[in-house]
């Protein structure tokens, strides 16, 4: 029982209550309805059930949206009472695919892939042209059974039927053994749970199919051509991640890390630029300069940055182009003053410079000289005076 299981099916009963049938064998009916109940594995996400009841018209009594539990299924079959007059099974086949085999009423859509089956029990012969109505039936998708009880005639049965016939028409000789179907019925929608007995061979995960199954891997995991092994997939496939700078496969997942230079934020998937230019952070002799989540070197003033881009070495202040002085440049270490060329002297702005004034040298005679001259010069000047005022 554990490894069998029916499998899902939206089911509808559709049985005859004509005059034909007495009181006592609709009560057997009914019986027969309970327990093929009880087979069934019934849920609103397993198989639901509707019941319809004929004669010259067509009730239904519960749709499949109604009821998901046995116990009130079997409450609700209690409740059915017979009809009467006439057997108009091709109106009840046509006003099942109208009426209850829609979504409205509780069948499933067709992209669930769940059987629409119908179980017709009847004791008689159609009164209506149920060959093509049951042809469209079984055009639509739908699945028919067909029970006969009695005087019920083989040849409308296998009209209605599907195929193969001897595998969807069953004929019992009264009401009184109606319920030995119940078996074979069971047997029918039993859907072995081939995952269940431990045989299936899959690696990871095992689908029951009905009476198959099919094998399925574990999210991360693809299933091999062998269709029952599985191999992880690449997590850091562009579009299967989530990481903002860098995914790291890791069997199945994966984890995200972030370019040197930053950090993984607190929602493990973004990354923020963290300081490269703090300190142990970087191997710059003098100055880290950061670059948006990296970093150059750089040096002092008066120092120039060496060819592997981290040490400094002092730079010539004199050479040409790096200082003011207007002549003489002199450098002392990391600095340098100004100077003139000889004939010049340094001007108070410490960088320009101007031309000496010099003395020349005067012998003692050419002093006399200058004496007498300057002598003469004041007699001459005296008498011209003296003549002026006489």
């Amino acid at each position: 029982d554990t490894a069998c299981k029916n499998r899902p099916l939206d089911l509808v009963f559709i049985v005859d209550s004509s005059r034909s049938v007495r009181p006592e064998e609709f009560e057997k009916v009914k019986i027969f309805l309970s327990e093929m109940i009880d087979t069934l594995d019934v849920g609103e996400r397993t198989t639901r059930v509707a019941v319809m009841n004929y004669a010259s018209t067509v009730k239904v009594e519960f749709p499949l949206r109604t009821y998901f539990d046995k116990a009130s299924l079997k409450e609700a079959v209690s409740r059915i009472e017979p009809l009467s007059a006439g057997t108009m099974t091709g109106l009840a086949i046509q006003t099942a695919m109208d009426e209850v085999f829609t979504e409205e009423m509780g069948t499933r859509p067709a992209t669930f892939n769940i059987p629409k089956v119908v179980i017709v029990v009847t004791d008689g012969r159609p009164q209506d042209q149920v060959q093509d109505v049951a042809a469209s039936a079984r055009t639509a998708g739908i699945e028919i059974y067909a029970v006969g009880v009695d005087r019920a005639d083989m040849q409308s049965l296998r009209i209605m039927a599907s195929e193969p016939l001897d595998e969807h028409v069953f004929y019992v000789e009264t009401y009184g053994v109606i319920e030995k179907l119940t078996s074979k019925f069971r047997e029918t929608f039993c859907a072995v749970n081939m995952c269940a007995l431990g045989t299936h061979g899959c690696q990871q995960v095992c689908v029951s199919n009905g009476a198959s199954y099919f094998c399925d891997c574990y999210e991360g995991y693809t299933l091999n051509p062998d269709k029952r092994t599985c191999s992880a997939v690449d997590m850091c496939a562009p579009g299967r991640h989530e990481c903002d700078q860098i995914c790291v496969s890791n069997n199945g997942s994966y984890v995200c890390d972030c370019y040197e230079g930053y950090t993984l934020n607190p929602d493990k998937k973004t990354c923020s630029a963290m300081g490269m230019c703090a300190p142990g952070r970087h191997d710059c002799a003098q100055v880290c300069l950061s670059n948006d989540g990296s970093y150059s070197c750089g040096c002092y003033e008066g120092y120039t940055l060496n060819p592997d881009k981290k040490t400094c070495s002092a730079a010539d202040v004199c050479a040409p182009g790096r200082h003011n002085c207007e002549q003489v440049c002199v450098r002392d270490d990391l600095f340098y003053t100004c100077d003139c060329h000889q004939g010049y002297t340094l001007n108070p702005d410490r960088k320009t410079c101007s031309r000496a004034i010099t003395h020349s040298l005067v012998t003692t005679e050419e002093s006399c000289k200058c004496e007498a001259i300057v002598a003469l010069q004041d007699s001459v000047t005296s008498r011209l005076e003296a003549l002026s005022s006489k």
